[in-house]
């Protein structure tokens, strides 16, 4: 580890850090344009200049510079100084001065280190250059006038998302960002661009004109649009949340964001229940909670009673509802609204062990019936890594684009019960093997298989677990952790012939199999399960009340409320609450402290934020096998998969555009 100086103060770095690593573990602020951590390193924007000895008299870009033994490094001499402030003015020479119009303002780097290290005055009284718009899609607003060239869009669409989508047009001053043939960017990682841009060149197009940043109330919360749980921040005025944007946690999706978990944010005031309605000679009409109530204590259905979980609820209205169950004298608890039926007796045979951040370290993967880049995006760039450092990747399934280079081997799933013998020298040679199963794989045995296959390769090995199952709902684990899984799966509670089903947001389930029982729909849109409900209950969405979620790897998370839940809609839990008492039974809780204090009590991984403990891998089944051919997978359409997805107008545009291709014609300006 090399020693080196810093502004006097001697400090020691890891080896292979640079300049600007140093810089910054000394506690010195280093401006970039174009230096991201997540990236590699461009060079382009000259602001990071510092003046090192020994080395030519001359500053030097801190962040191309290898730190090396010995090095006295200046960030705060004249030099330096006079070098950032002609950059600055270099980067100002065309950048246009509308930052009271730009929707970067308020939360721009150029603003930000232009007051900081610029000169204050411009020498410059040329023309500024002009560029002609791009077009990258509905979710992305170009003024490619103010781009600095930093050229962050472009490495993240390469290096992370591994899409060729962005690239660089001519020569010096003529150079231009651009899409390839200006088609819009179509894939799933595409608006993370808008984070990384410094400048406004890139700025959501939705979010467009909509507020400034210091009028925004900002929320920790969890984004609920796939499993894996990525840590978000809820921007809202008054009643609304107006954005959705990645929060920094290295352990699940890093500093990115889905697409689809950035932009439902508009489906969260649309297509919404805020009224109770019932169902009177086959119409749905408006009613009071009273009238709701009373319908529902009329029904009085005693342990006839079944509660399917939806895809975006938290573990607190599930135990709710577990308790209102209970208390009826029912355990018909189900979560999985497709007919999965896997066996849940051991959840480390449904969890993914291997963790996120972990598979990055894999050097053998076996993909079992997963469109990766759809049910879970932030997964697929962690495989990317894996892939950089040496992996090899093998699919069971439909052909589909990973992004990276990869083996498919077939659709028949049976090829996972007796793999190719190339492929298993390969998973034999490996120090750390993976397998995937994913929601395909789970419905025609391939967890079955793929415990057998850990079994075979020692995928448990010290420091190692390389069996994984990835979900693609945010409710699926901490579900299952609260026992919503029957034997049979949801084909179990349609046997049963229940008087009364809770439909808490199932809005994927067949309702038509439930037709001789009364459906009580507690959910938040106008959806699917609104259309088959005879009861409905207005809830309130994520971004309405605190929540706990589990995501695919079994890491419990917490979630806060952004703003109150529109019209005449209650929480989940309270609406349980009084459901109890108008079917006369207690269910032991009065609020949420107390609910959340008896879910911990009874499953107390809960209580926890952190990965919870599952136990041992169980063993292989004793004659199982995966068999049937994987001709498609779950997910049709990866921006309209729930609810608040389907009630986005901006969604319902990327949909149609860049998934059936529909064009739209953009109106003249």
């Amino acid at each position: 580890m090399p020693k080196l100086k810093v502004d006097g103060v001697e400090l020691e770095v890891p080896a292979g850090a640079t300049v600007l690593q140093a810089c910054e573990l000394a506690g010195k602020e280093i401006p970039r344009f174009c230096y991201h951590e997540r990236l590699s390193i461009a060079g382009n924007c000259r602001m990071c200049l510092v003046e090192v000895k020994p080395g030519p008299p001359k500053p030097q870009a801190s962040c191309a510079l290898p730190a090396s033994e010995g090095q006295e490094i200046r960030t705060d001499s004249e030099m330096v100084k006079k070098a950032r402030e002609g950059v600055m003015e270099f980067l100002l020479i065309n950048h246009p001065l509308d930052c009271p119009i730009c929707d970067q303002g308020g939360e721009c780097d150029l603003q930000d280190q232009s007051v900081a290290y610029g000169r204050g005055a411009s020498r410059y009284h040329e023309h500024k250059r002009a560029v002609t718009e791009k077009y990258m899609g509905p979710l992305i607003k170009t003024i490619m006038t103010r781009c600095i060239h930093c050229t962050r869009c472009v490495r993240f669409s390469e290096e992370i998302a591994g899409v060729d989508e962005i690239g660089a047009l001519y020569r010096g001053e003529n150079m231009q960002i651009s899409t390839y043939l200006e088609q819009a960017a179509k894939h799933e990682l595409s608006a993370n661009v808008i984070d990384l841009c410094p400048v406004g060149a890139l700025t959501s197009r939705p979010y467009a004109f909509e507020a400034r940043p210091w009028e925004l109330k900002k929320t920790l919360s969890i984004d609920v649009s796939d499993a894996i749980g990525s840590n978000i921040r809820l921007d809202s005025r008054g009643r609304e949340v107006l954005r959705i944007l990645p929060r920094v946690n290295d352990d699940v999706n890093e500093e990115w964001l889905s697409d689809r978990g950035r932009y439902m944010v508009d489906g969260l005031t649309r297509r919404r229940l805020d009224k109770p309605w019932l169902r009177r000679d086959g119409k749905l009409v408006a009613a009071t909670w009273a009238e709701a109530f009373d319908a529902v204590a009329k029904i009085n259905p005693g342990p006839s009673v079944a509660v399917i979980a939806g895809d975006l609820v938290d573990c607190e209205t599930m135990f709710a509802a577990r308790k209102l169950a209970g208390a009826l004298g029912s355990t018909l608890l189900e979560g999985r609204q497709t007919g999965l039926a896997y066996d849940c007796s051991n959840l480390a045979a449904v969890n993914f062990n291997s963790t996120l951040a972990g598979i990055e370290d894999a050097d053998a993967i076996l993909i079992i019936g997963s469109m990766v880049r759809d049910e879970a995006p932030l997964l697929n760039t962690r495989l990317r890594k894996a892939v950089k450092k040496g992996a090899k990747v093998f699919i069971v399934g439909a052909e589909w684009d990973p992004t990276y280079p990869a083996t498919f081997l077939g659709e028949d799933i049976a090829v996972a019960n007796d793999l190719p013998a190339e492929v298993a020298q390969v998973f034999e040679a490996a120090k750390k093997p993976a397998v995937i199963v994913g929601g395909a794989g789970l419905a025609k045995g391939g967890r079955e298989a793929a415990l057998a296959l850990s079994e075979r390769f020692n995928l448990v090995r010290e420091g190692w677990n390389g069996f994984n199952v990835v979900h693609m709902a945010a409710s699926r684990m901490g579900g299952l952790m609260l026992g919503y899984a029957q034997k049979g799966g949801i084909a179990d509670l349609a046997a049963a012939k229940p008087k009364m089903v809770i439909s808490l947001g199932a809005d994927e389930v067949d309702f038509t199999k439930f037709a001789d029982s009364m459906i009580v729909h507690i959910g938040h849109h106008g959806d699917k399960a609104a259309h088959a409900a005879d009861v409905i209950l207005p809830a309130a969405a994520f971004s309405e009340k605190d929540g706990t979620y589990v995501n695919t790897e079994g890491r419990v998370q917490y979630a806060e409320a952004a703003v109150f839940p529109p019209g005449d809609a209650r929480q989940d839990w309270t609406i349980l609450r009084a459901m109890a008492d108008a079917l006369g039974v207690s269910v032991g809780f009065d609020s949420f402290e107390q609910l959340r204090a008896a879910m911990v009590a009874e499953v107390p991984a809960l209580g926890s934020e952190g990965l919870a403990d599952y136990g041992a891998l169980p063993a292989a089944p004793a004659g199982a096998k995966a068999e049937g051919a994987i001709a498609g997978y779950p997910i049709k359409d990866r921006y309209l998969t729930n609810a608040i997805a389907r009630a986005s107008v901006t969604l319902q545009r990327c949909s149609a555009e860049l998934v059936h291709g529909e064009s739209f014609a953009e109106a003249a300006e």
